[in-house]
Protein backbone atom coordinates (compact mmCIF):
# COMPACT_ATOMS: atom_id res chain seq x y z
CA UNK A 1 0.00 0.00 0.00
CA UNK A 2 1.10 3.58 -0.94
CA UNK A 3 0.26 4.71 2.28
CA UNK A 4 3.17 2.69 3.98
CA UNK A 5 5.90 2.85 1.42
CA UNK A 6 5.66 6.68 1.97
CA UNK A 7 6.18 6.62 5.38
CA UNK A 8 9.18 4.62 5.00
CA UNK A 9 10.58 6.85 2.54
CA UNK A 10 10.02 10.07 5.15
CA UNK A 11 11.41 7.95 7.70
CA UNK A 12 14.33 7.70 5.51
CA UNK A 13 15.15 10.80 4.34
CA UNK A 14 14.68 12.23 7.82
CA UNK A 15 17.97 10.13 8.53
CA UNK A 16 21.02 11.43 6.97
CA UNK A 17 22.76 9.05 4.09
CA UNK A 18 19.63 6.71 3.41
CA UNK A 19 18.01 6.76 0.34
CA UNK A 20 14.34 4.85 0.42
CA UNK A 21 12.56 2.55 -2.42
CA UNK A 22 14.92 3.85 -4.89
CA UNK A 23 17.04 1.07 -7.30
CA UNK A 24 20.02 -0.06 -5.26
CA UNK A 25 22.89 -1.72 -6.21
CA UNK A 26 24.06 -4.68 -4.32
CA UNK A 27 27.78 -3.50 -4.08
CA UNK A 28 26.81 -0.76 -1.71
CA UNK A 29 28.07 -1.11 1.55
CA UNK A 30 25.06 -0.57 4.65
CA UNK A 31 22.03 -1.86 2.17
CA UNK A 32 18.97 -3.39 3.72
CA UNK A 33 15.50 -4.28 2.25
CA UNK A 34 12.43 -3.48 4.23
CA UNK A 35 8.73 -4.34 4.04
CA UNK A 36 6.73 -1.67 6.22
CA UNK A 37 3.47 -2.85 5.21
CA UNK A 38 4.66 -6.54 6.90
CA UNK A 39 6.30 -4.78 9.61
CA UNK A 40 2.89 -3.05 10.66
CA UNK A 41 0.90 -6.69 9.89
CA UNK A 42 3.35 -8.69 12.17
CA UNK A 43 3.71 -6.34 14.75
CA UNK A 44 2.26 -7.58 18.39
CA UNK A 45 -0.16 -4.75 18.91
CA UNK A 46 -1.71 -5.44 15.27
CA UNK A 47 -1.88 -9.31 15.88
CA UNK A 48 -3.53 -8.84 19.06
CA UNK A 49 -5.93 -6.76 17.82
CA UNK A 50 -6.88 -8.62 14.97
CA UNK A 51 -7.73 -11.49 17.29
CA UNK A 52 -9.68 -8.93 19.77
CA UNK A 53 -11.59 -8.09 15.99
CA UNK A 54 -12.30 -11.44 15.29
CA UNK A 55 -13.94 -12.16 18.91
CA UNK A 56 -15.78 -8.72 19.07
CA UNK A 57 -17.30 -9.06 15.68
CA UNK A 58 -17.39 -12.84 15.13
CA UNK A 59 -21.41 -12.90 14.36
CA UNK A 60 -20.60 -10.17 11.54
CA UNK A 61 -18.08 -11.89 10.32
CA UNK A 62 -19.64 -15.51 10.21
CA UNK A 63 -22.64 -14.15 8.78
CA UNK A 64 -20.30 -12.44 6.07
CA UNK A 65 -19.00 -15.72 5.23
CA UNK A 66 -22.19 -17.77 5.23
CA UNK A 67 -23.36 -15.15 2.47
CA UNK A 68 -19.86 -15.14 0.51
CA UNK A 69 -20.98 -18.87 -0.05
CA UNK A 70 -24.49 -18.45 -1.02
CA UNK A 71 -23.65 -15.90 -3.21
CA UNK A 72 -20.93 -18.40 -4.99
CA UNK A 73 -23.85 -20.68 -5.18
CA UNK A 74 -25.89 -18.59 -6.62
CA UNK A 75 -23.18 -17.10 -9.28
CA UNK A 76 -21.92 -20.55 -10.13
CA UNK A 77 -25.09 -21.46 -12.05
CA UNK A 78 -25.25 -18.19 -14.23
CA UNK A 79 -21.41 -18.73 -14.74
CA UNK A 80 -22.00 -22.56 -16.00
CA UNK A 81 -25.23 -20.77 -18.44
CA UNK A 82 -22.69 -18.37 -19.83
CA UNK A 83 -20.09 -20.59 -20.46
CA UNK A 84 -22.45 -23.15 -22.30
CA UNK A 85 -23.94 -20.02 -24.36
CA UNK A 86 -20.48 -19.19 -25.28
CA UNK A 87 -19.60 -22.35 -26.53
CA UNK A 88 -22.72 -22.58 -28.62
CA UNK A 89 -22.25 -22.05 -32.70
CA UNK A 90 -22.73 -18.15 -33.35
CA UNK A 91 -22.18 -16.92 -29.70
CA UNK A 92 -21.36 -13.31 -29.98
CA UNK A 93 -20.70 -10.55 -27.73
CA UNK A 94 -23.86 -8.58 -28.36
CA UNK A 95 -25.59 -12.83 -27.54
CA UNK A 96 -23.72 -12.92 -24.35
CA UNK A 97 -24.06 -9.59 -23.10
CA UNK A 98 -27.52 -10.34 -21.66
CA UNK A 99 -25.86 -13.09 -19.08
CA UNK A 100 -22.95 -11.38 -18.45
CA UNK A 101 -24.33 -8.21 -17.34
CA UNK A 102 -26.48 -9.93 -15.16
CA UNK A 103 -23.80 -12.02 -13.59
CA UNK A 104 -21.70 -8.59 -12.69
CA UNK A 105 -24.49 -7.26 -11.54
CA UNK A 106 -25.30 -10.05 -9.31
CA UNK A 107 -21.37 -9.97 -8.33
CA UNK A 108 -21.29 -6.28 -7.29
CA UNK A 109 -24.58 -6.82 -5.57
CA UNK A 110 -22.91 -9.43 -3.10
CA UNK A 111 -19.88 -7.47 -2.77
CA UNK A 112 -21.83 -4.41 -1.88
CA UNK A 113 -23.94 -6.81 0.98
CA UNK A 114 -20.40 -8.47 2.38
CA UNK A 115 -18.72 -5.09 2.49
CA UNK A 116 -21.75 -3.78 4.97
CA UNK A 117 -21.73 -6.92 7.03
CA UNK A 118 -17.81 -6.18 7.51
CA UNK A 119 -17.36 -3.16 7.63
CA UNK A 120 -17.33 -2.66 11.17
CA UNK A 121 -14.49 -5.08 11.50
CA UNK A 122 -12.15 -3.32 8.62
CA UNK A 123 -12.86 -0.20 10.31
CA UNK A 124 -11.72 -1.48 13.70
CA UNK A 125 -8.81 -2.84 11.55
CA UNK A 126 -7.85 0.18 9.85
CA UNK A 127 -8.32 1.96 13.60
CA UNK A 128 -5.75 -0.74 14.84
CA UNK A 129 -3.38 -0.25 12.26
CA UNK A 130 -3.14 3.29 12.26
CA UNK A 131 -2.07 3.61 16.06
CA UNK A 132 0.83 1.43 14.92
CA UNK A 133 1.53 2.85 11.65
CA UNK A 134 2.11 6.36 13.62
CA UNK A 135 5.30 5.51 15.15
CA UNK A 136 6.69 3.61 11.71
CA UNK A 137 8.59 6.39 10.86
CA UNK A 138 10.75 6.66 14.18
CA UNK A 139 11.26 2.28 14.30
CA UNK A 140 12.63 2.79 10.70
CA UNK A 141 14.71 5.87 12.02
CA UNK A 142 15.93 4.06 14.72
CA UNK A 143 16.58 0.99 13.44
CA UNK A 144 18.75 2.03 10.16
CA UNK A 145 20.58 4.12 12.83
CA UNK A 146 21.73 0.95 15.15
CA UNK A 147 22.41 -0.81 11.98
CA UNK A 148 24.44 1.44 10.18
CA UNK A 149 22.32 1.43 6.95
CA UNK A 150 23.22 3.60 4.21
CA UNK A 151 20.61 2.58 1.64
CA UNK A 152 17.34 1.23 2.59
CA UNK A 153 14.50 -0.05 -0.46
CA UNK A 154 11.43 -1.63 -1.07
CA UNK A 155 11.47 -5.45 -1.60
CA UNK A 156 10.18 -4.20 -5.32
CA UNK A 157 13.26 -2.49 -5.64
CA UNK A 158 15.51 -5.35 -5.51
CA UNK A 159 15.85 -8.54 -7.94
CA UNK A 160 17.62 -10.34 -4.99
CA UNK A 161 18.11 -9.99 -1.67
CA UNK A 162 20.81 -11.70 1.24
CA UNK A 163 17.75 -12.67 4.41
CA UNK A 164 20.32 -10.53 6.05
CA UNK A 165 19.87 -7.54 5.08
CA UNK A 166 16.04 -7.71 5.46
CA UNK A 167 15.69 -5.80 8.09
CA UNK A 168 11.62 -5.73 8.61
CA UNK A 169 11.82 -8.14 11.46
CA UNK A 170 13.82 -5.03 13.18
CA UNK A 171 11.46 -2.56 12.56
CA UNK A 172 8.65 -5.00 13.87
CA UNK A 173 10.28 -5.56 16.80
CA UNK A 174 11.26 -1.47 17.34
CA UNK A 175 7.20 -1.49 16.53
CA UNK A 176 6.58 -3.88 19.24
CA UNK A 177 8.84 -1.65 22.17
CA UNK A 178 7.03 1.82 20.85
CA UNK A 179 3.46 0.59 20.46
CA UNK A 180 2.66 -2.38 23.28
CA UNK A 181 -0.75 -2.27 22.37
CA UNK A 182 -3.99 -0.40 20.78
CA UNK A 183 -7.47 0.30 20.81
CA UNK A 184 -9.80 -1.66 18.81
CA UNK A 185 -12.70 0.65 20.23
CA UNK A 186 -12.99 3.06 17.36
CA UNK A 187 -14.63 6.65 18.54
CA UNK A 188 -17.18 7.65 16.95
CA UNK A 189 -15.70 10.10 14.75
CA UNK A 190 -12.67 8.48 13.83
CA UNK A 191 -11.52 9.05 10.01
CA UNK A 192 -8.56 7.38 8.36
CA UNK A 193 -5.84 9.49 8.58
CA UNK A 194 -6.99 12.02 10.77
CA UNK A 195 -4.65 11.17 13.76
CA UNK A 196 -1.27 12.60 14.92
CA UNK A 197 -0.80 13.97 11.41
CA UNK A 198 -0.93 10.03 10.00
CA UNK A 199 -1.85 9.85 6.50
CA UNK A 200 -5.02 7.37 5.79
CA UNK A 201 -4.29 4.12 6.47
CA UNK A 202 -5.44 1.04 5.11
CA UNK A 203 -5.31 -2.47 7.29
CA UNK A 204 -2.57 -4.50 6.41
CA UNK A 205 -4.12 -8.13 5.00
CA UNK A 206 -7.86 -6.92 4.35
CA UNK A 207 -10.01 -9.08 3.41
CA UNK A 208 -10.46 -10.96 0.20
CA UNK A 209 -13.14 -10.05 -2.26
CA UNK A 210 -16.43 -10.80 -0.99
CA UNK A 211 -18.46 -12.70 -4.20
CA UNK A 212 -16.89 -14.98 -6.59
CA UNK A 213 -13.77 -14.56 -8.81
CA UNK A 214 -15.03 -17.22 -11.56
CA UNK A 215 -15.31 -15.19 -14.72
CA UNK A 216 -18.09 -15.96 -17.66
CA UNK A 217 -15.74 -15.98 -20.56
CA UNK A 218 -16.36 -13.49 -23.52
CA UNK A 219 -17.73 -13.82 -26.55
CA UNK A 220 -16.51 -14.75 -29.40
Amino acid sequence: MKTFKTILLAAALATPGVIAAGTASAQVNGVAVADPEAAIANSRAFTTAVTQIQTTYKAQLDQANTRRNAIQAELQPLVTAAQTAARAPGATEASLRPQLSAIQAKEQAGNNELQRLTAPAQRARAYAAEQVQRQLATAVQNVVKAKNVSLLVSPQATLFTQPAADITPAITAELDRLVPSVSTAVPANWQPGQGAGAPAAAAPAAAAPAASNRKAPSGR
